[in-house]
Protein backbone atom coordinates (compact mmCIF):
# COMPACT_ATOMS: atom_id res chain seq x y z
CA UNK A 1 0.00 0.00 0.00
CA UNK A 2 1.04 3.61 -0.45
CA UNK A 3 -0.01 7.04 0.76
CA UNK A 4 -2.14 9.37 -1.32
CA UNK A 5 -4.32 12.38 -0.62
CA UNK A 6 -7.16 14.42 -2.05
CA UNK A 7 -6.76 18.15 -2.60
CA UNK A 8 -10.40 19.31 -2.78
CA UNK A 9 -10.48 19.98 0.99
CA UNK A 10 -8.18 23.00 0.68
CA UNK A 11 -8.23 25.61 -2.09
CA UNK A 12 -4.65 26.47 -2.97
CA UNK A 13 -2.32 26.29 -5.99
CA UNK A 14 -1.66 22.68 -6.96
CA UNK A 15 2.10 23.10 -6.66
CA UNK A 16 1.69 24.05 -2.99
CA UNK A 17 -0.32 20.88 -2.38
CA UNK A 18 2.13 18.65 -4.19
CA UNK A 19 5.16 20.07 -2.39
CA UNK A 20 3.42 19.49 0.95
CA UNK A 21 2.68 15.86 0.11
CA UNK A 22 6.27 15.28 -0.95
CA UNK A 23 7.56 16.92 2.24
CA UNK A 24 5.53 14.62 4.48
CA UNK A 25 6.27 11.34 2.73
CA UNK A 26 3.23 10.81 0.53
CA UNK A 27 3.54 8.97 -2.75
CA UNK A 28 0.69 10.31 -4.86
CA UNK A 29 -2.33 12.57 -5.21
CA UNK A 30 -5.98 11.85 -5.99
CA UNK A 31 -6.68 15.14 -7.68
CA UNK A 32 -10.04 16.90 -7.41
CA UNK A 33 -12.37 16.39 -10.35
CA UNK A 34 -12.06 19.85 -11.86
CA UNK A 35 -10.60 19.14 -15.33
CA UNK A 36 -11.09 22.71 -16.54
CA UNK A 37 -8.93 23.96 -13.68
CA UNK A 38 -5.72 22.06 -14.41
CA UNK A 39 -3.14 22.15 -17.17
CA UNK A 40 -2.22 18.47 -17.15
CA UNK A 41 1.20 19.02 -18.75
CA UNK A 42 2.07 21.55 -16.07
CA UNK A 43 0.74 19.35 -13.25
CA UNK A 44 2.64 16.35 -14.64
CA UNK A 45 5.87 18.33 -14.52
CA UNK A 46 5.24 19.45 -10.92
CA UNK A 47 4.53 15.86 -9.92
CA UNK A 48 7.68 14.63 -11.62
CA UNK A 49 9.80 17.37 -10.05
CA UNK A 50 8.53 16.31 -6.62
CA UNK A 51 8.77 12.57 -7.33
CA UNK A 52 5.03 12.02 -6.89
CA UNK A 53 2.49 10.24 -9.08
CA UNK A 54 -1.16 10.85 -9.85
CA UNK A 55 -3.13 7.95 -8.41
CA UNK A 56 -6.44 9.15 -9.80
CA UNK A 57 -9.25 11.62 -9.28
CA UNK A 58 -12.60 11.97 -7.54
CA UNK A 59 -15.77 13.47 -8.96
CA UNK A 60 -16.94 16.62 -7.20
CA UNK A 61 -20.69 16.33 -7.54
CA UNK A 62 -21.74 19.95 -7.16
CA UNK A 63 -25.42 20.82 -7.77
CA UNK A 64 -26.20 20.21 -11.42
CA UNK A 65 -24.14 17.01 -11.58
CA UNK A 66 -26.20 13.88 -10.94
CA UNK A 67 -26.41 10.51 -12.71
CA UNK A 68 -29.91 9.91 -11.29
CA UNK A 69 -31.48 13.29 -11.96
CA UNK A 70 -34.96 13.18 -13.51
CA UNK A 71 -33.78 15.66 -16.15
CA UNK A 72 -32.07 13.80 -18.99
CA UNK A 73 -29.96 16.86 -19.82
CA UNK A 74 -28.47 16.80 -16.31
CA UNK A 75 -27.66 13.10 -16.64
CA UNK A 76 -26.01 13.64 -20.02
CA UNK A 77 -24.00 16.56 -18.65
CA UNK A 78 -22.83 14.38 -15.75
CA UNK A 79 -21.74 11.56 -18.04
CA UNK A 80 -19.69 14.02 -20.08
CA UNK A 81 -18.23 15.50 -16.88
CA UNK A 82 -17.09 12.04 -15.74
CA UNK A 83 -15.49 11.45 -19.14
CA UNK A 84 -13.68 14.78 -18.88
CA UNK A 85 -12.30 13.76 -15.47
CA UNK A 86 -11.18 10.41 -16.91
CA UNK A 87 -9.40 12.24 -19.73
CA UNK A 88 -7.59 14.36 -17.13
CA UNK A 89 -6.55 11.24 -15.19
CA UNK A 90 -5.33 9.58 -18.40
CA UNK A 91 -3.21 12.61 -19.29
CA UNK A 92 -1.76 12.59 -15.75
CA UNK A 93 -0.98 8.86 -16.10
CA UNK A 94 -3.33 8.02 -13.24
CA UNK A 95 -5.08 4.70 -12.65
CA UNK A 96 -8.57 5.32 -11.30
CA UNK A 97 -11.53 7.64 -10.97
CA UNK A 98 -13.66 7.57 -7.83
CA UNK A 99 -17.25 8.32 -8.75
CA UNK A 100 -19.99 9.53 -6.42
CA UNK A 101 -23.10 8.87 -8.54
CA UNK A 102 -25.41 11.58 -7.21
CA UNK A 103 -25.20 15.21 -6.09
CA UNK A 104 -23.54 15.44 -2.68
CA UNK A 105 -26.14 16.64 -0.17
CA UNK A 106 -29.18 15.53 -2.19
CA UNK A 107 -31.27 13.17 -0.05
CA UNK A 108 -34.70 13.43 -1.72
CA UNK A 109 -35.44 10.97 -4.56
CA UNK A 110 -36.84 12.20 -7.87
CA UNK A 111 -38.27 8.89 -9.08
CA UNK A 112 -38.74 5.26 -8.07
CA UNK A 113 -35.76 3.23 -6.79
CA UNK A 114 -35.92 1.06 -9.91
CA UNK A 115 -35.85 4.04 -12.26
CA UNK A 116 -32.99 5.81 -10.47
CA UNK A 117 -30.99 2.58 -10.48
CA UNK A 118 -31.61 2.12 -14.21
CA UNK A 119 -30.55 5.71 -14.95
CA UNK A 120 -27.37 5.27 -12.93
CA UNK A 121 -26.42 1.96 -14.57
CA UNK A 122 -27.08 3.41 -18.02
CA UNK A 123 -24.90 6.46 -17.41
CA UNK A 124 -22.12 4.55 -15.69
CA UNK A 125 -21.94 1.98 -18.49
CA UNK A 126 -21.15 4.79 -20.93
CA UNK A 127 -18.55 6.22 -18.55
CA UNK A 128 -17.16 2.72 -17.95
CA UNK A 129 -16.67 2.06 -21.67
CA UNK A 130 -14.78 5.34 -22.00
CA UNK A 131 -12.67 4.54 -18.94
CA UNK A 132 -11.80 1.10 -20.29
CA UNK A 133 -10.56 2.65 -23.52
CA UNK A 134 -8.43 5.12 -21.55
CA UNK A 135 -7.04 2.53 -19.13
CA UNK A 136 -8.71 4.24 -16.14
CA UNK A 137 -10.65 2.11 -13.65
CA UNK A 138 -13.95 3.26 -12.12
CA UNK A 139 -14.37 3.09 -8.34
CA UNK A 140 -17.95 3.71 -7.13
CA UNK A 141 -18.11 5.31 -3.69
CA UNK A 142 -20.99 5.01 -1.21
CA UNK A 143 -21.53 7.99 1.11
CA UNK A 144 -23.43 8.19 4.39
CA UNK A 145 -27.20 8.75 4.45
CA UNK A 146 -26.83 12.43 5.34
CA UNK A 147 -24.96 13.15 2.09
CA UNK A 148 -26.90 10.99 -0.37
CA UNK A 149 -30.04 8.88 -0.49
CA UNK A 150 -28.77 6.66 -3.30
CA UNK A 151 -25.61 4.71 -2.46
CA UNK A 152 -24.78 4.27 1.24
CA UNK A 153 -23.28 0.80 1.83
CA UNK A 154 -20.61 -1.47 0.42
CA UNK A 155 -23.05 -4.16 -0.71
CA UNK A 156 -24.99 -1.57 -2.71
CA UNK A 157 -21.77 -0.35 -4.32
CA UNK A 158 -20.72 -3.90 -5.21
CA UNK A 159 -24.13 -4.57 -6.77
CA UNK A 160 -23.92 -1.38 -8.81
CA UNK A 161 -20.36 -2.12 -9.94
CA UNK A 162 -21.40 -5.65 -10.95
CA UNK A 163 -24.27 -4.22 -13.02
CA UNK A 164 -21.90 -1.79 -14.76
CA UNK A 165 -19.12 -4.13 -15.85
CA UNK A 166 -16.56 -6.80 -14.84
CA UNK A 167 -13.74 -4.29 -14.33
CA UNK A 168 -15.81 -1.73 -12.43
CA UNK A 169 -14.54 -1.25 -8.89
CA UNK A 170 -15.62 0.16 -5.54
CA UNK A 171 -14.11 2.82 -3.30
CA UNK A 172 -14.76 2.66 0.43
CA UNK A 173 -14.31 5.60 2.78
CA UNK A 174 -13.44 4.94 6.43
CA UNK A 175 -15.61 7.83 7.62
CA UNK A 176 -18.72 6.72 5.72
CA UNK A 177 -18.49 2.99 6.52
CA UNK A 178 -18.08 3.89 10.18
CA UNK A 179 -21.61 5.34 9.99
CA UNK A 180 -23.38 2.92 7.65
CA UNK A 181 -21.89 -0.56 8.09
CA UNK A 182 -22.89 -2.95 10.86
CA UNK A 183 -19.39 -4.42 10.72
CA UNK A 184 -17.05 -2.11 8.85
CA UNK A 185 -14.22 -4.64 8.79
CA UNK A 186 -16.46 -7.30 7.26
CA UNK A 187 -17.62 -4.70 4.72
CA UNK A 188 -14.01 -4.35 3.56
CA UNK A 189 -13.61 -8.12 3.31
CA UNK A 190 -16.92 -8.54 1.47
CA UNK A 191 -15.93 -5.92 -1.10
CA UNK A 192 -12.84 -7.99 -1.79
CA UNK A 193 -11.37 -7.75 -5.28
CA UNK A 194 -13.77 -5.00 -6.27
CA UNK A 195 -11.98 -2.62 -3.87
CA UNK A 196 -9.72 -0.33 -5.88
CA UNK A 197 -9.51 2.77 -3.66
CA UNK A 198 -9.76 3.47 0.07
CA UNK A 199 -10.29 6.91 1.60
CA UNK A 200 -8.80 7.74 4.97
CA UNK A 201 -10.36 9.76 7.78
CA UNK A 202 -10.91 8.83 11.39
CA UNK A 203 -14.39 8.18 12.83
CA UNK A 204 -14.73 11.93 13.54
CA UNK A 205 -13.36 12.78 10.07
CA UNK A 206 -10.12 14.04 11.56
CA UNK A 207 -6.75 12.72 10.32
CA UNK A 208 -5.95 9.09 11.07
CA UNK A 209 -4.91 8.76 14.71
CA UNK A 210 -7.16 11.54 16.04
CA UNK A 211 -10.30 9.50 16.52
CA UNK A 212 -11.26 6.01 17.68
CA UNK A 213 -10.17 3.86 14.73
CA UNK A 214 -7.69 1.02 15.19
CA UNK A 215 -5.66 1.78 12.07
CA UNK A 216 -3.44 -1.29 12.39
CA UNK A 217 -6.61 -3.42 12.25
CA UNK A 218 -7.95 -1.42 9.30
CA UNK A 219 -4.75 -1.83 7.29
CA UNK A 220 -4.48 -5.52 8.20
CA UNK A 221 -8.09 -6.09 7.10
CA UNK A 222 -7.42 -4.29 3.81
CA UNK A 223 -4.49 -6.63 3.26
CA UNK A 224 -6.67 -9.65 4.00
CA UNK A 225 -9.13 -8.40 1.37
CA UNK A 226 -6.30 -8.38 -1.17
CA UNK A 227 -6.09 -4.61 -1.30
CA UNK A 228 -2.64 -3.18 -2.05
CA UNK A 229 -3.24 0.31 -3.38
CA UNK A 230 -3.76 3.84 -2.09
CA UNK A 231 -4.57 4.93 1.43
CA UNK A 232 -6.01 8.24 0.28
CA UNK A 233 -6.34 10.91 2.97
CA UNK A 234 -9.69 12.71 2.92
CA UNK A 235 -9.98 14.17 6.38
CA UNK A 236 -12.24 17.18 6.92
CA UNK A 237 -11.55 18.94 10.20
CA UNK A 238 -14.47 20.54 11.99
CA UNK A 239 -14.08 24.13 13.16
CA UNK A 240 -14.39 24.81 16.87
CA UNK A 241 -15.40 28.39 17.69
CA UNK A 242 -15.88 27.74 21.41
CA UNK A 243 -13.55 28.40 24.38
CA UNK A 244 -12.63 24.68 24.52
CA UNK A 245 -11.02 24.66 21.08
CA UNK A 246 -7.96 22.39 21.22
CA UNK A 247 -6.53 23.79 17.98
CA UNK A 248 -6.38 27.59 18.24
CA UNK A 249 -4.33 27.90 15.03
CA UNK A 250 -6.96 26.06 12.97
CA UNK A 251 -8.96 29.05 11.72
CA UNK A 252 -7.86 31.29 8.88
CA UNK A 253 -9.26 33.81 6.45
CA UNK A 254 -10.38 32.67 3.02
CA UNK A 255 -7.87 32.55 0.19
CA UNK A 256 -8.82 34.90 -2.66
CA UNK A 257 -8.72 31.95 -5.08
CA UNK A 258 -11.47 30.14 -3.16
CA UNK A 259 -14.69 30.40 -5.17
CA UNK A 260 -18.09 30.65 -3.45
CA UNK A 261 -18.93 27.21 -4.87
CA UNK A 262 -15.76 25.66 -3.45
CA UNK A 263 -16.30 27.29 -0.05
CA UNK A 264 -19.90 26.07 0.11
CA UNK A 265 -18.79 22.53 -0.80
CA UNK A 266 -16.26 22.53 2.05
CA UNK A 267 -18.75 24.07 4.49
CA UNK A 268 -21.38 21.51 3.51
CA UNK A 269 -18.86 18.89 4.63
CA UNK A 270 -18.74 20.46 8.09
CA UNK A 271 -15.49 22.36 7.72
CA UNK A 272 -14.23 25.72 6.49
CA UNK A 273 -11.04 27.63 5.85
CA UNK A 274 -8.05 26.24 7.78
CA UNK A 275 -4.68 27.83 8.45
CA UNK A 276 -1.71 26.47 6.53
CA UNK A 277 0.18 25.51 9.68
CA UNK A 278 -2.78 23.52 11.00
CA UNK A 279 -3.26 21.81 7.64
CA UNK A 280 0.45 20.95 7.41
CA UNK A 281 0.26 19.41 10.87
CA UNK A 282 -2.76 17.26 9.97
CA UNK A 283 -1.13 15.99 6.76
CA UNK A 284 2.01 15.07 8.70
CA UNK A 285 0.15 13.36 11.56
CA UNK A 286 -2.05 11.38 9.17
CA UNK A 287 1.00 10.09 7.29
CA UNK A 288 2.84 9.13 10.48
CA UNK A 289 -0.17 7.19 11.76
CA UNK A 290 -0.58 5.22 8.53
CA UNK A 291 3.13 4.45 8.14
CA UNK A 292 3.10 3.11 11.70
CA UNK A 293 -0.07 1.09 11.06
CA UNK A 294 1.39 -0.52 7.93
CA UNK A 295 4.50 -1.50 9.82
CA UNK A 296 2.54 -3.00 12.73
CA UNK A 297 0.17 -4.83 10.37
CA UNK A 298 3.09 -6.30 8.43
CA UNK A 299 1.86 -4.72 5.20
CA UNK A 300 4.47 -3.79 2.65
CA UNK A 301 4.70 -0.21 1.43
CA UNK A 302 4.55 -0.33 -2.34
CA UNK A 303 5.04 2.08 -5.22
CA UNK A 304 2.19 3.73 -7.07
CA UNK A 305 1.26 1.39 -9.94
CA UNK A 306 1.65 2.52 -13.50
CA UNK A 307 -1.49 2.83 -15.55
CA UNK A 308 -2.19 -0.09 -17.86
CA UNK A 309 -4.63 -0.69 -20.66
CA UNK A 310 -7.53 -2.70 -19.28
CA UNK A 311 -10.78 -4.19 -20.46
CA UNK A 312 -9.35 -6.33 -23.24
CA UNK A 313 -11.52 -9.14 -24.52
CA UNK A 314 -11.69 -12.08 -22.14
CA UNK A 315 -10.30 -10.24 -19.12
CA UNK A 316 -12.40 -10.24 -16.00
CA UNK A 317 -12.01 -8.25 -12.84
CA UNK A 318 -9.53 -10.61 -11.19
CA UNK A 319 -7.31 -10.35 -14.24
CA UNK A 320 -7.43 -6.56 -14.04
CA UNK A 321 -6.07 -6.69 -10.49
CA UNK A 322 -2.98 -8.61 -11.52
CA UNK A 323 -2.07 -5.97 -14.09
CA UNK A 324 -1.90 -3.05 -11.65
Amino acid sequence: MFLSMHNWMRAEPIDVTIRRLAKYGYDSIEIGGEPDKYDTKQVSKILKDNKLRCWGSVTLMFPGLDLIDANVAVREKTVQYCKDVIKMVHELEGCEITIVPSTVGKVIPQDSPEQEWAWCVEGLKEVYAYGEAQGVTLALEPLNRFETNFLNRSDQAVALATAVGPNCGVCLDAFHINIEEGDLYQAILNTGKRLVDFHIADNNRMPAGYGDYNWTKVVKTLGQAGYKYALTAEFVASLDRTPVNKYPDALATADPSLTPEQLKFIQDHGSGVLSESFYDWMVDENGKTLHKAMKKAGVAETRVPKRVQVGKAGKGYSDLKTTF
